[in-house]
């Protein structure tokens, strides 16, 4: 990996009268201020310097440690004080006039547009990328994360169109299914739901609401209460701040739901829009976009992050440890990729969101306690046919991030359950996970802990949609068929509504 950067120093005057003191610091730059931090002899290097009538022109070079960028801010400070003291010359600023980085890799990017960058050229295993930036990007390491960026993009190229990673760890016996039909298509025929007016979205009528409650309450009596979970509420409607702090705003762009809003109240801003649809009965969208704000943030996208907000920048007593804490207090909602189908999936869904945070020794033990309950429930009261897999980390495939994390603790399970309906070789449907998320949220957040020791979390989502699909899927329709527990619970059909 190699930096180059040629650019100029901006004097307020002719700099030729301090060359003196410029040619000093040049000459010892490289054993001093460019290899300070670095490695012996891994610092940057100064390939060429001159004095312009109002300029010192440079050319860097550097490998993975003091990158040029940096390099040239400390040569800027360096040579700032003694042409100023001395010469009453000024450094007004910094532009660059070339700047690359050099990378090995296998492939190229091709068809990869990438911020700052005004080409990539691809030759004998070496990516070149020559980047557009300024002084105010290299202060900001806006370089460093531009390459941070392209591994990131090579990596994924790496795997390709590999699936994520999958590792079976419990599997259930076979069973006999006494039901294959689709249970959307089954629900919609006894209207037992509708479709709503947006996309992906159901109205849930008595008996499949009925469901919903019986599975919440479940997981109330068998999770909740047991382990001393308390409720709290959750913002459903999230900033950028949030997502930020999360890892979110890297990647979620394509599958989210963005809030706008109006950039005022006052009513004649909107008399235009408000005659329009009188008249023409159509809310005219286009005049709309006109009149709408930048946006904000999103829709709930993932439940857990806006949680984050409550322990922000605090530090946690010691007596508060672990946490345990669930919201089930209103909608999430995602732009699912590919056909959206059934109940299973859908751009609005009902979830109950569990969260835990303490010691890393905290977090894996109310893990373990939680994965133990599921095991329970799933087995005992629903009755199911189930498997669950060590997969990628949800947080670090909703970051577009591919593989596994780097220990062997923090880490993704799914818990899936076959669709009859699909066939003997059918799809197995994703219905739960369980998450330890290791530093990830505490770091992100800025929360500590009384005792100054390293704070872990975990989540969990209960997915309402996904438990019913898989529940019907295997059961069917008919409450007769359903396992005891959940007969009892569910107790007699509610009255449905008849339509003529």
């Amino acid at each position: 990996m190699e930096f180059y950067l040629k650019a100029s120093l901006k004097t307020s005057a002719d700099p030729a009268a301090g060359k003196e003191d410029i040619e000093k610091i040049m000459a010892e730059a490289e054993n001093t201020i460019l290899s300070k931090g670095a490695p012996a002899g891994e610092g940057a290097k100064i390939k060429s310097w001159s004095l312009g009538e109002k300029s010192i022109d440079i050319e860097l070079t550097s490998g993975r440690y003091v990158r040029v960028h940096d390099a040239i801010m400390r040569l800027k400070k360096a040579l700032a004080e003694p042409l100023g003291k001395a010469h009453k010359i000024g450094i007004r600023g910094l532009e660059a006039e070339v700047f690359t980085i050099s990378v090995p890799a296998d492939h190229d990017l091709k068809n990869k547009k990438i911020p700052y960058v005004k080409s990539v050229d691809f030759n004998d295993g070496t990516l070149l990328l020559t980047l557009d930036v300024g002084e105010a990007e290299m202060r900001n390491q806006v370089p460093d994360r531009i390459l941070t960026l392209v591994e990131d993009k090579m990596e994924q190229g790496d795997y390709g169109a590999k699936a994520e990673h999958w590792n079976l760890l419990w599997e259930s016996e076979d069973r006999e299914f006494r039901y294959s039909e689709d249970p959307t298509e089954d629900m919609l025929k006894q209207g037992w739901l509708k479709r709503g007016a947006g996309r992906g979205q159901w109205i849930h009528g008595p008996v499949t609401t009925r469901l919903f409650r019986v599975f919440e309450q479940i997981v109330v009596d068998e999770i909740l209460a047991p382990l001393g979970y308390d409720e709290m509420i959750f913002p459903k409607m999230v900033m950028w701040d949030i997502w930020k702090h999360s890892g979110h705003a890297k990647g979620i762009y394509p599958e989210m739901y963005y809030v706008c809003p109006p950039k005022t109240r006052d009513p004649e801003y909107w008399e235009d829009v408000m005659d329009y649809y009188k008249v023409t009965h159509e809310v005219p969208v286009e005049m709309l976009k006109e009149k709408i704000g930048d946006p904000i943030g999103g829709m709930c996208y993932a439940q857990c992050p806006p949680s984050w907000g409550f322990f922000q920048g605090e530090t946690i007593a010691n007596e508060s440890l672990p946490i345990t804490i669930f919201d089930r207090s209103g909608t999430s909602h995602r732009y699912e990729s590919g056909g959206i189908h059934g109940i299973e999936r859908v751009d609005e869904f009902h979830r109950i969101e569990l969260v835990w945070l303490g010691t890393q020794e905290q977090v894996v033990e109310t893990t373990k306690q939680l994965q133990d309950r599921y095991m329970h429930i799933f087995n005992d009261i629903l009755d199911l046919k189930w498997r669950k897999a060590w997969v990628t980390p949800w947080f670090m495939a909703q970051e577009g991030i591919a593989g596994v994390a780097a220990d062997e603790v923090t880490g993704t399970t799914d818990y899936e359950a076959p669709l009859p309906y699909r066939g003997p070789e059918g799809e197995w449907l994703e219905f739960q996970n369980v998450s330890i998320n290791g530093e990830k949220y505490p770091n992100g957040f800025n929360v500590k802990s009384q005792s100054g020791e390293k704070l872990w979390s975990g989540c969990s989502g209960v997915g309402l949609e996904r438990w019913t699909a898989v529940f019907l899927a295997q059961h069917g329709l008919d409450p007769e068929n359903w396992p005891a527990e959940v007969q009892k619970r569910f107790g007699k059909m509610p009255k449905q509504v008849k339509f003529l």
